[in-house]
């Protein structure tokens, strides 16, 4: 190639960004020096020098490099000498670009220190090291959002601070943290004070800060030390990082800085702006969007919070009403009239109701419960072992059909078909396996937690959080849906028999209770033991489906 290569003409290419391991990569001076003493000892000839500080990450992002590429296609030059590859590229398009001239044959030579990568070489060999490069700067952008999202969850934003607060270290864990801007903290809040008594609106609170107040943005390396500009004032007031929060990536964090305002304050002011600008991000969702339906159109029912501002007071209140999407227009729903959340709630309290126990009952069955783990436990090592035994055989059939690829008695259409298949019965015996490890404690978990929920359900459901309300909902039944304002759902089966059954007995057991109905000779535990009877009836005879009556949710 020694001739060959003297006859090329070269392109000498040298890159550096921020993203680049620094104490590894040369500077672009250095890769120059270097490159030009390789074109000396191999006798080449450079005739036009590129250089630039631009990250490869993204396609057409290198003015550079695409002015080399075009004068490589008008062939003044077919030859490239550069530190590494992934000096010239670190995404799949110009990696492509370069591929396709070493196949066309535009390019003789691409020339690094260490490698040449020529026409006849094995393109795998190539792709390969251009892969590298690309998986680089993937897995960096990874590790960068792993970082900055970890900061988040710690508290701190990784964005810069917004005017009033400053970006620091702290000087014991060198952690990047954010405090409190001493000199334009107070003028900011002294903004928002204005802006809360709703006699000034943001250009009077702007022309107040510049003219009055001397107000100045902070001093940077390239900006700053100016006026407060008319954008920068709406986005102080529309920015609930002043609030104690901050928002990254779509996602809501609790920041440890300190806050300038309160919640009920930003909520004033997002009023009297009349929620222009930017808008709050949502800090909640609602209960029961995306659970309910239409009855008459199947939509989904959906959710939307209004605010009242009394004006008596200046407290924002939140009432929150749902309706139907009505997304089909294909049908005339009629449903739309709305549903206060507070009356929603009533009419779950309502159902919930009716399938609420006494906690002796839910003792009593869960006596019988735990009798009948031991089964349940004995059951479960039979599958444990028959599924154990399945597995194996079928990774020894994986095992046989790969051998025989390697034995070319097969081909590679007929070893991904049956490899495929394979291993997705692998995964599917593997899960089994899994749920199978946790069946009896699962088994005996589920049916505690289903008298649990009749005995505390209702409770719960008036004191619980969104969350909570949710899953109580989702636990009762299935298919709610709304209708002329009225809530209904198929409740589930294991329910059932407490919602057809309980009534009658708890009625039975309390008037048992009544001192007037027990003679003096009775057992203190006379008035329970008959209804306990009636209710853990069968049980003896045929525990499985005992089990079921008692509430079969596993």
């Amino acid at each position: 190639m020694q001739n060959n290569r003297e006859k090329i003409k070269y392109f000498l290419y040298a890159r550096k960004s921020s993203e680049d391991e620094t104490r590894q990569i040369q500077s672009i001076s250095d890769q120059i020096s270097k490159l030009k003493e390789l074109a000396k000892s191999k006798k080449i000839q450079i005739i036009e020098i590129f250089q630039e500080s631009k990250s490869a990450k993204r396609p057409n992002n290198r003015p550079a490099f695409d002015e080399m590429i075009k004068k490589i296609e008008a062939g003044e030059a077919n030859g490239i000498l550069g530190w590494k590859l992934n000096r010239l590229s670190r995404n799949p398009v110009d990696s492509g670009k370069l591929s396709w001239l070493l196949q066309e044959e535009k390019i003789q030579s691409i020339l690094t220190p260490h490698k040449e990568h020529l026409p006849d070489d094995n393109v795998i060999l190539f792709n390969v090291e251009s892969g590298e490069a690309n998986q680089y700067i993937i897995n960096l952008r990874k590790d960068v959002i792993r970082g900055t999202t970890g900061k988040a969850e710690r508290g701190w934003s990784p964005n810069l601070a917004p005017l009033g607060y400053l970006n620091r270290r702290n000087e014991v864990t060198n952690e990047s943290i954010i405090v409190k801007d001493p000199v334009r903290f107070p003028l900011i809040r002294k903004m928002w004070d204005l802006m809360l008594t709703g006699s000034y609106t943001p250009p009077k609170i702007l022309e107040k800060a510049n003219k009055e107040w001397g107000f100045r943005t902070r001093k940077t390396r390239k900006t700053g030390d100016k006026e407060l500009s008319k954008s920068s004032i709406y986005r102080i007031f529309n920015n609930i990082y002043y609030t104690g929060d901050f928002e990254y990536f779509g996602k809501l964090y609790k920041g440890k800085h300190e806050p300038m305002v309160t919640f009920e304050e930003f909520d004033r002011v997002q009023f009297l702006l009349g929620r222009k600008g930017k808008p709050r991000p949502k800090t909640h969702s609602f209960a029961f969007t995306g659970l309910i339906r239409c009855a008459e159109c199947g939509c989904l029912y959906t959710a939307e919070e209004k605010k009242k501002l009394i004006k008596s007071t200046g407290e924002v209140r939140r009432y929150t009403y749902y309706h139907c999407t009505r997304r089909k227009k294909e049908i005339d729903c009629s449903q739309r009239k709305t549903i206060r959340e507070e009356a929603l709630e009533k009419q779950v309290e309502e159902m919930l109701g009716r399938y609420t126990i006494l906690p002796e009952f839910r003792d009593w069955a869960l006596s019988v419960l735990n009798e009948q783990n031991d089964q349940e436990i004995e059951a479960r090592g039979t599958i444990h072992g028959m599924q154990s035994k399945s597995l194996l055989k079928t990774q020894k059939e994986l095992d046989t059909l790969t051998q025989m690829r390697y034995r070319n008695l097969i081909d590679d259409e007929e070893f991904l078909r049956e490899k495929e298949k394979l291993q997705t019965k692998i995964r599917e015996l593997k899960s089994k396996l899994r749920a199978t490890e946790t069946r009896a404690e699962k088994w005996l978990e589920l049916t505690e937690q289903t008298f649990d929920f009749a005995s505390h359900a209702r409770k719960a459901f008036a004191e619980g959080d969104m969350q909570t309300k949710r899953e109580i909902i989702v636990a009762l039944g299935k298919n709610p849906i709304i209708s002329n304002s009225q809530l209904s759902l198929e409740v589930n089966e294991w329910l059932r028999p407490i919602g057809e059954k309980y009534p009658e007995l708890e009625k039975e057991y309390l008037e048992r209770l009544e001192p007037a109905k027990i003679s003096v000779t009775e057992s203190k535990i006379a008035p329970s033991e008959s209804v306990r009877i009636k209710w853990l009836a069968g049980r003896d005879s045929n525990p499985d489906k005992q089990n079921q009556n008692l509430l079969s949710c596993h």
